[in-house]
């Protein structure tokens, strides 16, 4: 909750969908992708936009942008006239770079020496100054402060050894990944293909799924992929259910998977040093969505261990265990179970009330958190109470909470997190503070609890994050996290 209340970004959500068998398809692309970028709401709420392509030679790109949420972003009207589709991608956004203007809203549509590409991006690259320079050396202008357009005006580029009437763009996303190493996922669209593009760090998650006819999804598990509808790729895998797709697997860090009409298919960029990759951890702790699957593992069981490796390193003598609603609510339950102690809920969420992370001042943020919970006084009134939490950043919003325990006769309030102290900013795609901002970097843990008015603060450790992570891998695959906001340990030489 903390990171939600103190401007802490969620990147942004990417999805695509390419309808399978003969075209024009009888599949809404506009629908799904509506429906894919709802479920990705929680990575950003600041715009939305959407291209779709009828796929011809050469194609008919028809676009829409918009402010706010998807729903608002895509009225009935404006999806109407998205009708043609074939395939088509999408993007909503909170700015890590960037102003917020619907200017700088994705997906980018460029035009190149053959036909237009349009490019969504998940992610910060880290040498985005220097890849601006180069762009304007060769004479092209850049229209928006996003470092996206950088992404697809480089692709724009034709390659040296790259004949001028045969674009090769597996070849001119190889290069791209040879100037910038990370972060990002990609989906670029082509004509009738997609590209769904993920850097060789994997520092940023996409999976993939497939359409199943709706006759068929109880059994779907018994098809094979030739029947299905079309491919879909997401940031995230929980928006598969709610277009009718299944799970079908990740795009591995440096893979660059094609999907077309008739399927797909696979190229591989290795890692550049040959080393570990590079997953956000925060995915895990926060930012995604707890029915995510990343690594083979479900988001929400790695919070449940989350919440019982906390309980084994920062116990608590309190009566009961509770949590700030609803990201931490799987560390809680854990805890609670680990630690043998009832589990209460002492906060009701008004969720009619809109994410305060974007009111701009200290003060406002903390009447936001005053007007979105209310006590349930009966559950913990008299009583001692350990409040589970996935972060503090600032510490600004957990305190009204606290105070607002106390008033209404908690005892005794402590804090555990479930997630370790954060230190350091992050240069890849999360709008963490600076350095002087983060409470975790100015006080020690007892200074931190007199700050928030908390009698103890907790944290779990780095170590014990990313054992309860990796405990559920089962991948044959090179295993890595980055870890740079917690340990200053950055997995690529910061460029600026």
């Amino acid at each position: 909750m903390e990171f939600e209340e103190s401007c802490i970004g969620e990147e942004c959500g990417i999805f695509g969908c390419v309808a399978a068998g003969e075209w024009p398809t009888k599949i809404e692309v506009e629908q799904i992708l509506t429906l894919g970028l709802v479920a990705l709401q929680h990575r950003g709420q600041e715009c939305a936009g959407m291209v779709i392509s009828n796929g011809g030679s050469p194609p008919t790109y028809l676009a829409h942008k918009g402010m706010g949420l998807v729903n608002n972003a895509f009225p009935p009207e404006a999806l109407l006239k998205l009708r043609s589709g074939n395939l088509g991608i999408c993007h909503t956004r909170y700015s890590t770079t960037g102003v917020s203007e619907l200017q700088n809203c994705q997906p980018f549509v460029v035009d190149t020496l053959h036909v237009k590409i349009a490019v969504a991006h998940n992610g910060e690259l880290i040498n985005s100054q220097a890849l601006r320079k180069k762009i304007m050396r060769h004479g092209v202008g850049l229209s928006t402060s996003s470092d996206s357009e950088l992404i697809a005006q480089l692709l724009a580029l034709t390659p040296p050894m790259e004949e001028l009437d045969s674009p090769d763009w597996v070849a001119r996303i190889k290069n791209l990944m040879s100037e910038t190493p990370t972060s990002y996922s990609l989906l670029v669209m082509y004509k009738d293909v997609i590209y769904a593009v993920r850097d060789p760090y994997g520092n940023r998650p996409l999976s993939i799924g497939r359409l199943i006819p709706i006759s068929e999804l109880p059994d779907s598990e018994t098809k094979k992929v030739e029947d299905s509808e079309g491919w879909v790729v997401s940031s995230e895998s929980c928006s598969f259910q709610s277009v009718g797709a299944k799970y079908f697997r990740e795009v591995l860090p440096g893979e660059i998977e094609t999907d077309s009409m008739v399927g797909n298919r696979l190229t591989v960029v290795p890692h550049p040093e040959g080393g570990l990759p590079a997953f956000c951890i925060f995915e895990y702790v926060y930012f995604a969505r707890p029915d995510s699957i990343f690594e083979g593992q479900m988001v929400y069981s790695v919070r449940q261990r989350c919440g019982r490796q906390l309980a084994i390193e920062a116990p608590a003598d309190v009566d009961v265990v509770s949590t700030v609603p609803e990201s931490a609510t799987p560390a809680a339950l854990s805890y609670a179970q680990q630690s043998g102690l009832p589990y209460v809920e002492v906060l009701c969420k008004n969720r009619y009330v809109g994410r305060t992370f974007i009111q701009p001042s200290t003060r406002l943020r903390q009447l936001g958190v005053a007007t979105k919970f209310g006590a349930l006084t009966d559950n913990f009134a008299g009583k001692r109470v350990v409040l589970i939490d996935d972060s503090i950043v600032r510490g600004n919003t957990i305190s009204p909470i606290i105070k607002l325990l106390k008033e209404a006769g908690a005892t005794e309030v402590h804090i555990r997190v479930a997630s370790p102290p954060i230190r350091f900013p992050c240069y890849m795609g999360i709008n963490i503070p600076t350095k002087e901002e983060l409470i975790a970097n100015k006080l020690q843990l007892k200074e931190i609890a007199d700050y928030v008015g908390a009698d103890s603060v907790m944290y779990l450790s780095v170590e014990g994050l990313i054992s309860a992570v990796r405990e559920g891998l089962t991948s044959s695959n090179r295993v890595g996290h980055c870890t740079a906001c917690l340990t200053g340990k950055y997995p690529v030489k910061l460029e600026w």
